[in-house]
């Protein structure tokens, strides 16, 4: 954080807000990711995944698509998809929940 004008910033102060929320009034599938990252940045592991579950599926598939790029796996294509799908669906149940909730 740094001190401007007597005001403390944070990482906080530049996400960018969910403009689904503020028209429709109700959270968008990706809502909770921008958060999450942040705690992921400041160690807390456990309230990133409750923050946004797909989290770490995410990750896990875009280092997974890096890597891919620069060392071909045999079944890369495969792992990508399934990881994929693991995304999806808790991006999907995610927003299930939030919905209901």
């Amino acid at each position: 954080m740094r001190l401007i004008s007597n005001y403390m910033m944070s990482p906080e102060d530049y996400m960018l807000p969910c403009i689904n929320k503020k028209i429709l009034g109700f959270e968008c599938m990706g809502c909770g990711g921008q958060r999450a990252l942040s705690l992921l940045y400041h160690g807390e592991f456990i309230a990133a995944f409750k923050m946004y579950p797909a989290i770490y599926p995410l990750i896990i598939l875009f280092l997974f698509i890096g890597l891919n790029f620069f060392f071909k796996f045999k079944n890369g294509s495969r792992i990508i998809s399934i990881l994929a799908i693991i995304s999806i669906v808790m991006i999907l149940t995610n927003f299930i929940l939030k919905l209901i909730n």
